[in-house]
């Protein structure tokens, strides 16, 4: 018997000394033999002699078999701290601790360090997918097609200086911030599928419980007055879906490169927010060259827009920090590819940051509004003859886009931009991009009338081989009566064609005093297509606002300014040639998106911004309150 004590007594001491996984967690205390436990207690030899060997036989081999469960239990916790589950698995010790008292303080140590450890968790997986880095070819490729070769520091400056971050201000807090002159192309694109996410896209979430869920979210619930109440992580969202969506778009809808920058230190054991640590790593870098953007970007290509999420909100605060913009642009040219961007433009030989004072091009908007990197804005293409052709918008958008330099005859915006999918554009001015949205798609809903008259338009600018400029060929003119079932009398066409050519105002001026029943407009009432609704302006570029407080210093915030537009009934041919003042008052059928009656009293007011709405609501009357919006 004293031979098997033995025994059993060596192999608890061989079971007790086995060596732990090194990502065990601690190791749960363990009653120890009642001899151990005696003596130092200070109990006298006596009264452990008094055990029975029976007793004593069945109190080690219980202590044996604890032992033995307890090194399993250990192997399993060492298996399991090779998934990617933090080891913090607890059991219950021979002590007679329950599970939950163990695993109460494993959650205190757990606590003290859970901020660091995110933080921690975050930076390695950014650099887990910083992806490869570019070749030198490919490097000066991209850096001389954006910049070109004789690129100021100052415009380096405007782009290596400007994040992809939201207002502080509660009132504009769902709009992107701008601070630097020249990426205002960059941010107001993404800013209108931020709106569309925002506002015509119900929120998707499966955590109920702090969450909004896809039922219960509620488009027509978003206004200008509780954009505040958008919470941090729904504004996010939107900004990552909508980053997703544009490069997909820019990849043909099948991938999405997404670049970012290798200038965290892998050594750096600093704790704190991670936008905060890119901010320190951010320090004193700049990029004045090709070689220096070879050496520190590095891209990543996703085939599928779930990973492509993934990975832009892992490097959101790379998007975040001075670099974004220059970064988001460059992961569009290299989810189109460097030579199809070349192949899209005009003439590839310009920098698609003009000069000299840096904003983003035509081309830079229009690739991230419709994929392709093309220069014009009128819709599919001119043949210039001899194999060359001039190149426009081919295919329907969500985010639309209106320019100024319509309404100065510059330029002619095609269909396909003038009317998005959505109730959304991107407004060009001579320097800058702001944004143009409704909150009800029914801004665009179309009578009989106006249907109408969008399809004589379309046929009449397919026509068009003017570049934009409003006019068409005599051969030309007679496709589109075909198409469009307009019966001309001879007199009135050979009034048109006379000159050889065939200008869209004075088609349009025969359409109105031509009867309905031969394809024309005339309408003796003159009451078609009332409408009044409201429109909201959206300028990125913080400027200073006056509190009104006196003594109180200015601060800077995006503006956001609302309008009320009301578009008079359609023109008599005599109102279309004079110019007839608009009527004081009117009623309408539509005010945000509802059947409502408007009277409006006040004179209407004029802005630049005017000018570009009427481009595509003709004669157009807008009010707003305060200042007037501001399109520079």
């Amino acid at each position: 018997m004293a031979d098997q004590e033995d025994e059993l007594q060596m192999a608890l001491r061989m079971s007790m000394q086995q060596q732990q996984p090194i990502s065990s967690p601690p190791e749960p205390k363990r009653s120890k033999p009642r001899e151990m436990n005696n003596s130092s207690a200070g109990e006298p030899p006596s009264e452990v002699e008094k055990e029975s060997p029976e007793l004593k036989t069945r109190r080690i081999q219980r202590e044996l078999m604890a032992a033995a469960a307890e090194k399993r239990m250990m192997m399993m916790t060492g298996t399991m701290s090779k998934t990617p589950s933090p080891p913090n698995v607890s059991v219950s010790g021979a002590d007679g601790r329950s599970d939950s008292e163990v695993k109460t303080s494993e959650e205190v140590k757990v606590s003290e360090v859970k901020m660091s450890e995110e933080v921690k968790v975050r930076e390695v997986k950014m650099r887990e997918d910083l992806g490869e880095e570019l070749s030198v070819e490919a490097a000066n490729q991209l850096f001389f097609m954006v910049f070109g070769e004789s690129v100021t520091k100052e415009v380096l400056a405007q782009w290596t200086n400007q994040g992809i971050r939201f207002s502080p201000d509660p009132e504009t807090s769902m709009g992107l911030v701008q601070h630097e002159g020249g990426p205002c192309g960059v941010l107001a694109t993404i800013q209108g599928f931020v709106l569309k996410y925002l506002l015509f896209v119900p929120e998707e979430s499966s955590d109920n419980a702090s969450r909004t869920s896809p039922r219960s979210w509620k488009r027509e619930s978003v206004t200008p007055e509780n954009f505040a109440s958008l919470s941090e992580d729904i504004r996010k969202r939107a900004l990552v879906k909508s980053m997703a969506e544009i490069l997909f778009r820019c990849g043909s809808n099948k991938k999405a490169v997404v670049a970012t920058l290798d200038v965290l230190d892998h050594n750096d054991e600093s704790d704190g927010p991670l936008d905060e640590i890119i901010l320190r790593a951010l320090e004193g870098f700049s990029i004045e060259c090709a070689s220096d953007l070879q050496k520190t970007l590095r891209v990543t290509s996703y085939t599928s827009s779930v990973s492509a999420m993934q990975g832009l909100e892992t490097m959101l605060p790379m998007f975040e920090s001075r670099m974004g913009a220059m970064l988001f642009l460059i992961s569009a040219l290299l989810s189109r590819g460097l030579e199809s961007v070349q192949d899209d433009r005009d003439d590839p030989s310009l920098p698609l940051v003009t000069a000299p004072f840096g904003h983003a091009s035509q081309e830079i908007v229009n690739l991230l509004l419709c994929g392709q990197a093309v220069a014009n804005v009128f819709d599919e293409r001119i043949d210039l003859g001899g194999g060359m052709f001039l190149k426009g918008v081919t295919t329907d958008v969500e985010v639309g886009f209106l320019t100024l330099l319509e309404s100065l005859n510059f330029c002619k915006v095609g269909q396909h931009l003038k009317r998005p999918k959505l109730p959304i554009w991107v407004v060009g001015s001579e320097s800058h991009y702001t944004v143009l949205f409704a909150f009800h798609p029914s801004v665009q809903d179309e009578n009989e009338m106006e249907e109408r008259e969008s399809r004589i338009r379309r046929a009449f600018d397919a026509q068009d081989q003017s570049g934009g400029g409003g006019f068409i060929s005599v051969e030309g003119l007679h496709q589109v009566l075909k198409e469009t079932g307009i019966n001309l009398p001879n007199d009135k066409l050979d009034r048109l064609c006379s000159a050889g050519f065939i200008v869209w105002s004075e088609f349009w001026q025969v359409l109105l005093d031509l009867d309905r029943n031969l394809g024309g407009f005339k309408d003796s009432s003159g009451l078609m297509g009332k409408k009044v609704f409201d429109l909201y302006h959206f300028n990125g570029i913080a400027k200073s606002v006056s509190s009104g407080n006196q003594g109180e210093t200015p601060f800077q915030r995006p503006r956001i300014t609302k309008l009320k537009v009301s578009v008079p009934p359609r023109w008599t041919p005599e109102e279309y040639m004079a110019e007839a003042a608009p009527p004081s008052s009117s009623s309408g059928s539509e005010s945000g998106g509802k059947d409502a009656v408007v009277t409006v009293t006040e004179p209407p007011q004029h802005a630049p911004l005017v000018d570009c709405i009427r481009t595509r609501w003709a004669r157009a009357n807008c009010n707003w309150t305060g200042d007037q919006p501001s399109i520079v």
